[in-house]
């Protein structure tokens, strides 16, 4: 028996399949009550407090009514089951719907179709902010922090960027020109939890509404980040402008500048989630590299 097949059963469930291979192993679940997505979480990346607070904080967006998923107890009660591999268990409910993309590809629907769920996200994602500020943390809540140290500080909660082994010195000046422009930047603003991760695969579509899934690497920082990470993975897409405009329309925001130096602020830290994670001939060391590049030099200027 696998550890996910011996997990499924704390829940009284098996495994149908697995869905991804990223930070956290998740797989889809079948229990007598319906389908579940069944995550196993990478040992060392997140505490177990750390997982419980995001496990909380979600509960209680799905309770006010928004598409988040909520965790499913397992049959002993337990939101988070310690594995003798090291790893911790969680279930979460099933959130029908399809990606709404996946990097590095075209979307398969028309322009003005992409451009009005990105409308939707923002929506979303004004909601999901709006509705953690009226909450109140319980004693112990404890997530990362994506504020200005945590994104361009001397030691990034996703590593020194600027450092990347892999960067020409031409690649590594801009580097260190977009860091330091960001920490002049990045002082005040709209701060509290969010996503932190809202890319393409996160988003679900059903119809004509959407969904967000994997709270993982969410925390404390700049309600902007959100919409900057939402719009990392379109930079190089001629639609960019339009979905930029429609998500910050949805949101209620008109500060591009700041949408902007967020999704810079997003490539940067890709840079630095490359190194520790990647071996050093992964293709995708490079295509980071040179999304951040371009993205500061659009930003900054050449």
């Amino acid at each position: 028996m696998t550890p996910a097949e011996a997990a499924a059963t704390l829940w009284g469930g098996r495994i149908t399949c697995t869905l991804r291979d990223r930070e956290n192993h998740v797989y889809e679940m079948a229990l007598p009550s319906g389908r579940a997505a069944l995550r196993l979480h990478r040992a060392g990346y997140q505490s177990a407090d750390a997982i419980g607070s995001e496990l909380w904080w979600c509960a209680e967006l799905a309770r006010s009514g928004l598409p988040i998923p909520a965790a499913i107890p397992a049959q002993d009660g337990r939101l988070l089951v310690p594995l003798q591999d090291g790893r911790h268990a969680s279930a979460i409910s099933w959130m029908e719907g399809e990606a709404l993309g996946e990097a590095g590809l075209p979307f398969a629907r028309p322009v003005a179709d992409v451009a009005q769920l990105y409308h939707k996200l923002g929506e979303l994602l004004r909601s999901l902010h709006r509705v953690t500020d009226g909450l109140t943390l319980p004693q112990g809540f404890v997530r990362p922090s994506w504020d200005r140290d945590g994104l361009v500080g001397e030691t990034p909660f996703w590593g020194r960027f600027w450092d990347h082994p892999a960067a020409s010195p031409d690649q590594r000046r801009m580097l260190v020109r977009a860091r330091d422009a960001l920490r002049e930047r990045l002082i005040g603003g709209d701060t509290g939890l969010i996503h932190a991760d809202v890319l393409r695969e996160n988003v679900l579509v059903n119809e004509h509404s959407v969904s967000l899934i994997d709270f993982d690497d969410s925390g404390f920082g700049f309600r902007l980040y959100d919409l900057g990470t939402a719009l990392v993975q379109v930079l190089a897409l001629p639609e960019f402008p339009a979905l930029r405009d429609a998500l910050m329309a949805g949101y209620g925001t008109t500060d591009v500048a700041m949408v902007d130096a967020f999704t810079m602020a997003r490539t940067l830290a890709s840079v630095g989630w490359t190194m520790p994670r990647l071996l050093p001939d992964d293709p995708i060391h490079q295509s980071h590299l040179a999304r951040a590049v371009r993205c500061a030099e659009t930003v900054l200027g050449p």
